[in-house]
Formats: C-alpha cells, structure tokens, sequence
C-alpha cells in the first residue's frame, strides 16, 4: 500500500457499511473534509490541506472508492452514485464529524451534492471546485466510460492502458484536469490500484455503469432548498466543466457565493493550492463565526 504524503497528515482507517476506508488527517478545529473525483484519492489535497491545517482546522481527506484506492470494498457493496455519496456521509457518522465543511472536486463534487439531497445533516457549509453537475455527469469527452464500462473485461483493459505514459498529457486523461504537468508518482499513485487490483477494478465499474445525468439534475433540483453556504471555486479557463455550469449552481443555490480562479484547470489543487486553500480558510472561518 502506498503511503499518503506527509503534508496530509497521519494516516488511519475507519469501517464503514460499504467497507474499510483509508484517511489522513492533520491539524485540529472545526472538521473540514475533502472528496475528491474518480481516478484521484487524497493526493489531490496534498497542496492544500498543510495551509488550511495552519489557519487552525481539522483537515481530513479520505480515499473514496473511486478507483484510486488501496483498500476494495465488501463485495455486495452499493457503489452507485448514491452509494458513493453514502459512503461519505457515513465517513462524517463514522467520526462524529458536526457542523463539516465539505470541499470537493470533479467526480466528488457530484457525490457531495446528491449527499447534499440526501442526508446533509453534518454539513455545514461546501466548497464546490470544478465538477460533474447538471448535464455533465460525465462532461461530455468521458461520456464513454459508462457504456464500457458494461461491457465485462473493461477495467483491466483501462487498467493496463493507462500504464502508457504517452496517453497521460492526453484530453482523455490529465491533460485537461491541470494545466501544468501531473508529477509522474502522483499519476503512478492514481493509476497503479486499478491496474494491480481486481476488487477496485470491482468498485470502479459499479460507479462507472451507473453515472448518468439524471443523478446530477434530481440532486440540482433538490439543492433549490439547500439554504447552508456554499462557495463556488471555480477555474474560468476549464475546460471540462465550463464556468457557465457554475454560474448555473450560484443562480440554483439559495445561498452560493461564486469567486473566479485565474490560470487553471479542473484541478484548482494542483494549479492554484494556496488560492484555494485561501478562498477555503476565508469562506470556513467567516461562516463558522
């Protein structure tokens, strides 16, 4: 099992009903958690979570079973959509977390709000980065991986597709999600469990054959009525998840905030940590006032 970088603190496991998952957490204060997207795991925060740990939070980013993960799932576990998004809220029951502010991205920023529509009664307050929301669940150049992901054998293919190197800088891959160059062990730390693990091959493709809009647009309906803060971080130049979606989710939410984020991609932890570690510190430390 590859250990998590120390900037995100020190590492433990919780149980939960759809099975064991691995965290890192530092600092003390007021509970803030970090969902990260599909093919990614609590690396995507290593930049992040040493600035927002300092200004006086508790900082914790799981593993989701999302395909980056070391520790499968029980067999029988749902991992739908709104089962992923249960295994987040049962990560805040599991630790007693109250009053959380969630910060998520991509793929867990779809999760966090079909949890949002479902049991947001720990959550305080959210930071949405880039992510899946309306229509684009997935945007539209992943539209294929749910059909594939049907078809039995798929996740090995992808698996040992993705070892190809060439194809990281690839639209398809990271080449969209950050606009400077991935680190080699942090793409090698994303990529490697679903090659080398037949259970998280298992996990991804129960999330992956169920993804589709509608999750997106019931959840999107539902947060009409979600009247906790929620701020909007968002890349002006991505290309995923144009800047349109989240002027849509700022109009949509009773009480959103939208701020604009210069020179990134989806990834606002890869190209602009201390920005979004800022904006994050701000918008928790104002609202827990």
């Amino acid at each position: 099992m590859t250990k998590r970088s120390e900037s995100l603190g020190q590492e433990h496991r919780v149980r939960l009903p759809a099975g064991e998952v691995r965290y890192c957490e530092r600092g003390t204060g007021a509970p803030v958690v970090f969902v990260h997207g599909v093919l990614t795991n609590a690396e995507l925060w290593r930049k992040v979570v040493p600035d927002v740990a300092a200004a006086g939070f508790r900082c914790l980013a799981p593993d989701l079973p999302l395909g980056a993960h070391d520790l499968p799932m029980r067999t029988g576990a749902d991992l739908s959509p709104a089962g992923n998004a249960d295994v987040i809220a049962d990560f805040l029951d599991a630790l007693d977390l109250r009053d959380v502010t969630l910060v998520a991205n991509d793929t867990g920023g779809a999760l966090t709000q079909i949890l949002l529509s479902r049991r947001p009664e720990r959550v305080g307050r959210v930071v949405l980065t880039p992510s899946d929301c309306f229509e684009y669940f997935f945007p539209p150049i992943f539209r294929f991986l749910p059909p594939a992901a049907r078809i039995p054998g798929s996740m090995a293919v992808l698996g040992q597709l993705l070892r190809i190197r060439a194809l990281h800088p690839l639209p398809i891959l990271f080449g969209w999600v950050t606009k400077r160059p991935l680190p080699d062990a942090v793409a090698q730390d994303y990529l490697a469990p679903l090659r080398k693990s037949a259970g998280v091959r298992r996990d991804l493709r129960k999330l992956l054959r169920e993804v589709h809009p509608r999750h997106t647009l019931a959840a999107a309906e539902k947060l009409r009525t979600f009247d906790r803060p929620v701020l909007l971080a968002w890349a002006t130049e991505d290309k995923l998840f144009p800047i349109r979606l989240a002027h849509r989710l700022a109009a949509l939410l009773p009480a959103a905030k939208l701020v604009e984020v210069a020179d990134s991609y989806t990834f606002l932890s890869e190209d602009q940590p201390a920005v979004l570690a800022r904006h994050v510190v701000e918008f928790a430390g104002v609202m827990a006032d």
